[in-house]
Protein backbone atom coordinates (compact mmCIF):
# COMPACT_ATOMS: atom_id res chain seq x y z
CA UNK A 1 0.00 0.00 0.00
CA UNK A 2 1.43 3.51 -1.13
CA UNK A 3 1.68 6.69 1.29
CA UNK A 4 -1.27 8.61 -0.13
CA UNK A 5 -3.57 4.95 0.51
CA UNK A 6 -2.07 4.39 4.03
CA UNK A 7 -3.13 8.08 4.36
CA UNK A 8 -6.44 7.73 3.30
CA UNK A 9 -6.78 4.31 4.94
CA UNK A 10 -6.18 5.97 8.28
CA UNK A 11 -8.62 8.96 8.13
CA UNK A 12 -11.22 6.40 6.84
CA UNK A 13 -10.56 4.76 10.42
CA UNK A 14 -10.76 7.76 12.00
CA UNK A 15 -13.82 8.93 10.18
CA UNK A 16 -15.62 5.64 11.05
CA UNK A 17 -14.61 5.98 14.93
CA UNK A 18 -16.71 9.60 14.97
CA UNK A 19 -19.37 7.75 13.13
CA UNK A 20 -21.06 7.01 16.71
CA UNK A 21 -22.61 9.48 18.55
CA UNK A 22 -21.18 8.55 21.71
CA UNK A 23 -17.66 8.63 20.92
CA UNK A 24 -18.04 11.93 19.27
CA UNK A 25 -19.68 13.19 22.07
CA UNK A 26 -16.30 12.27 24.05
CA UNK A 27 -13.95 13.61 21.98
CA UNK A 28 -15.98 16.57 22.18
CA UNK A 29 -15.16 16.92 25.52
CA UNK A 30 -11.93 16.60 25.25
CA UNK A 31 -11.06 19.24 22.26
CA UNK A 32 -10.24 21.58 25.16
CA UNK A 33 -8.95 19.35 28.39
CA UNK A 34 -8.05 16.37 29.36
CA UNK A 35 -10.25 13.94 31.36
CA UNK A 36 -10.36 10.61 33.17
CA UNK A 37 -12.60 7.95 32.17
CA UNK A 38 -15.12 8.30 35.30
CA UNK A 39 -14.84 12.07 34.59
CA UNK A 40 -16.38 11.60 30.86
CA UNK A 41 -19.01 9.03 32.72
CA UNK A 42 -19.98 11.26 34.73
CA UNK A 43 -20.11 14.58 32.26
CA UNK A 44 -21.73 12.71 29.39
CA UNK A 45 -23.96 10.44 32.11
CA UNK A 46 -22.82 6.93 30.27
CA UNK A 47 -22.10 4.41 31.80
CA UNK A 48 -18.55 3.45 32.61
CA UNK A 49 -18.23 0.19 30.90
CA UNK A 50 -19.59 1.98 27.86
CA UNK A 51 -17.05 4.55 28.16
CA UNK A 52 -14.75 1.38 27.82
CA UNK A 53 -15.42 0.32 24.92
CA UNK A 54 -16.26 3.99 23.61
CA UNK A 55 -12.55 5.24 24.34
CA UNK A 56 -10.55 1.53 23.22
CA UNK A 57 -12.25 2.48 19.88
CA UNK A 58 -11.24 5.62 19.82
CA UNK A 59 -7.31 4.60 20.78
CA UNK A 60 -7.68 1.83 18.48
CA UNK A 61 -8.41 4.66 15.56
CA UNK A 62 -5.61 6.76 16.92
CA UNK A 63 -7.49 9.49 18.13
CA UNK A 64 -6.46 9.86 21.70
CA UNK A 65 -3.70 8.25 24.17
CA UNK A 66 -4.20 7.32 28.18
CA UNK A 67 -1.43 9.42 30.53
CA UNK A 68 -0.75 8.68 34.17
CA UNK A 69 -1.49 10.98 36.48
CA UNK A 70 1.51 12.58 38.50
CA UNK A 71 -0.95 12.89 41.71
CA UNK A 72 -2.93 10.01 41.57
CA UNK A 73 -1.26 7.19 40.03
CA UNK A 74 -4.14 5.25 40.15
CA UNK A 75 -5.94 7.87 38.18
CA UNK A 76 -5.50 7.67 34.27
CA UNK A 77 -6.52 10.81 32.01
CA UNK A 78 -7.38 10.71 28.43
CA UNK A 79 -6.03 13.28 25.86
CA UNK A 80 -6.31 13.85 22.21
CA UNK A 81 -3.50 13.11 19.99
CA UNK A 82 -2.55 16.25 18.69
CA UNK A 83 -3.01 17.08 14.46
CA UNK A 84 -5.48 13.62 14.34
CA UNK A 85 -8.41 15.81 13.61
CA UNK A 86 -7.07 18.28 11.14
CA UNK A 87 -6.19 14.95 8.92
CA UNK A 88 -9.43 14.37 8.70
CA UNK A 89 -9.58 17.50 6.17
CA UNK A 90 -8.87 17.74 2.28
CA UNK A 91 -4.88 17.30 0.89
CA UNK A 92 -3.22 20.32 0.73
CA UNK A 93 -2.92 21.40 -2.59
CA UNK A 94 1.07 22.14 -4.64
CA UNK A 95 2.71 25.56 -3.94
CA UNK A 96 1.72 27.76 -6.63
CA UNK A 97 3.13 31.41 -7.60
CA UNK A 98 -0.12 33.22 -8.39
CA UNK A 99 -3.77 31.72 -9.02
CA UNK A 100 -5.89 32.82 -11.66
CA UNK A 101 -9.68 32.33 -11.58
CA UNK A 102 -10.70 32.01 -15.18
CA UNK A 103 -14.44 31.65 -16.80
CA UNK A 104 -15.80 32.60 -20.67
CA UNK A 105 -16.29 36.33 -20.24
CA UNK A 106 -13.86 37.32 -17.64
CA UNK A 107 -16.91 39.97 -16.69
CA UNK A 108 -18.47 38.59 -13.43
CA UNK A 109 -17.41 34.81 -11.76
CA UNK A 110 -14.06 35.45 -12.24
CA UNK A 111 -13.64 39.04 -11.77
CA UNK A 112 -15.38 38.17 -8.17
CA UNK A 113 -13.13 35.39 -7.49
CA UNK A 114 -9.87 37.34 -7.85
CA UNK A 115 -11.67 40.12 -5.97
CA UNK A 116 -12.31 38.22 -2.82
CA UNK A 117 -9.10 35.65 -3.24
CA UNK A 118 -7.09 39.12 -3.14
CA UNK A 119 -9.07 40.67 0.15
CA UNK A 120 -9.77 37.59 2.05
CA UNK A 121 -6.58 35.66 1.04
CA UNK A 122 -3.78 37.90 -0.54
CA UNK A 123 -0.85 37.28 -2.47
CA UNK A 124 -0.57 37.01 -6.38
CA UNK A 125 -3.74 36.62 -8.31
CA UNK A 126 -5.43 37.20 -11.35
CA UNK A 127 -8.41 36.70 -13.64
CA UNK A 128 -9.29 36.03 -17.04
CA UNK A 129 -11.70 34.73 -19.90
CA UNK A 130 -11.63 32.44 -22.90
CA UNK A 131 -13.66 34.69 -25.01
CA UNK A 132 -13.42 37.96 -23.19
CA UNK A 133 -15.80 40.62 -22.99
CA UNK A 134 -15.43 44.46 -23.33
CA UNK A 135 -15.99 45.41 -20.19
CA UNK A 136 -17.01 44.08 -16.23
CA UNK A 137 -21.09 43.05 -15.92
CA UNK A 138 -22.15 46.32 -14.25
CA UNK A 139 -23.97 43.71 -11.73
CA UNK A 140 -20.47 42.35 -10.83
CA UNK A 141 -19.60 45.86 -10.22
CA UNK A 142 -22.34 46.75 -7.71
CA UNK A 143 -22.22 43.31 -6.29
CA UNK A 144 -17.91 44.19 -5.56
CA UNK A 145 -18.46 47.54 -4.22
CA UNK A 146 -21.71 46.58 -1.67
CA UNK A 147 -19.33 44.38 0.17
CA UNK A 148 -16.34 46.67 -0.32
CA UNK A 149 -14.75 44.80 -3.03
CA UNK A 150 -13.36 47.41 -6.46
CA UNK A 151 -13.15 46.06 -10.19
CA UNK A 152 -12.12 47.41 -12.89
CA UNK A 153 -15.15 47.93 -15.46
CA UNK A 154 -12.63 47.66 -18.11
CA UNK A 155 -9.97 45.07 -16.55
CA UNK A 156 -10.81 42.10 -18.84
CA UNK A 157 -8.34 39.52 -20.25
CA UNK A 158 -7.89 36.67 -22.26
CA UNK A 159 -6.38 33.58 -21.14
CA UNK A 160 -3.49 33.64 -23.45
CA UNK A 161 -2.12 36.81 -21.86
CA UNK A 162 -2.62 36.08 -17.95
CA UNK A 163 -1.94 32.56 -17.36
CA UNK A 164 2.13 31.12 -16.78
CA UNK A 165 4.21 28.66 -15.08
CA UNK A 166 3.60 27.98 -11.88
CA UNK A 167 0.05 29.39 -11.47
CA UNK A 168 -2.99 27.27 -10.31
CA UNK A 169 -5.94 28.07 -12.09
CA UNK A 170 -9.24 27.50 -11.09
CA UNK A 171 -12.03 27.25 -13.84
CA UNK A 172 -15.51 29.48 -12.32
CA UNK A 173 -17.70 28.31 -14.82
CA UNK A 174 -18.49 25.03 -16.91
CA UNK A 175 -17.37 26.19 -20.00
CA UNK A 176 -14.09 27.47 -19.33
CA UNK A 177 -13.32 23.62 -17.81
CA UNK A 178 -14.85 22.18 -20.77
CA UNK A 179 -12.83 24.44 -23.23
CA UNK A 180 -9.55 24.45 -21.47
CA UNK A 181 -8.22 21.18 -22.64
CA UNK A 182 -4.46 22.37 -24.33
CA UNK A 183 -1.92 23.36 -22.44
CA UNK A 184 -3.67 25.31 -20.50
CA UNK A 185 -5.89 23.34 -18.10
CA UNK A 186 -7.62 24.17 -14.97
CA UNK A 187 -6.61 22.22 -11.89
CA UNK A 188 -9.83 22.99 -10.11
CA UNK A 189 -13.02 23.46 -11.71
CA UNK A 190 -15.73 25.48 -9.73
CA UNK A 191 -19.01 25.26 -11.07
CA UNK A 192 -20.55 28.64 -10.68
CA UNK A 193 -23.92 29.18 -12.44
CA UNK A 194 -23.42 32.20 -14.63
CA UNK A 195 -25.55 35.01 -12.95
CA UNK A 196 -25.79 36.99 -16.33
CA UNK A 197 -28.25 34.44 -17.88
CA UNK A 198 -30.55 35.56 -15.17
CA UNK A 199 -29.41 38.93 -14.95
CA UNK A 200 -30.67 39.96 -11.72
CA UNK A 201 -29.10 41.68 -8.68
CA UNK A 202 -29.68 38.44 -6.95
CA UNK A 203 -28.32 36.12 -8.97
CA UNK A 204 -24.53 38.14 -8.64
CA UNK A 205 -25.08 37.92 -4.95
CA UNK A 206 -25.52 34.36 -4.89
CA UNK A 207 -22.95 33.98 -7.42
CA UNK A 208 -20.78 35.82 -4.90
CA UNK A 209 -21.99 34.04 -1.79
CA UNK A 210 -20.86 30.80 -3.71
CA UNK A 211 -17.51 32.03 -4.63
CA UNK A 212 -17.01 33.03 -1.00
CA UNK A 213 -18.00 30.25 0.16
CA UNK A 214 -15.06 27.69 -2.00
CA UNK A 215 -12.59 30.16 -1.44
CA UNK A 216 -12.89 29.42 2.83
CA UNK A 217 -12.99 25.99 1.86
CA UNK A 218 -9.78 25.99 -0.09
CA UNK A 219 -7.34 28.74 0.74
CA UNK A 220 -6.68 26.86 3.76
CA UNK A 221 -5.34 23.45 1.48
CA UNK A 222 -2.75 25.47 0.27
CA UNK A 223 0.82 24.35 1.13
CA UNK A 224 2.66 26.87 3.58
CA UNK A 225 5.26 26.92 0.53
CA UNK A 226 2.44 28.67 -2.08
CA UNK A 227 3.34 32.75 -1.97
CA UNK A 228 -0.17 33.72 -1.06
CA UNK A 229 0.02 36.04 1.71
Amino acid sequence: MNAEASLLTARARVHAALGEPARLAIVDALTLGDASPGEIAADLAMPTNLVAHHVKVLQEAGLLVRTRSEGDRRRTYLRLVPGVLSSLTAPRLDSAERVVFVCTHNSARSQLAAALWRDRVGGPVASAGTIPAQRVHPRAVRVAHEHGLALDPAGTHHIDDVVGAGDLVIAVCDNAHEDLTGPIRPRLHWSVPDPARVDTDEAFEAAYTDLADRIDRVAPTLNPGADHG
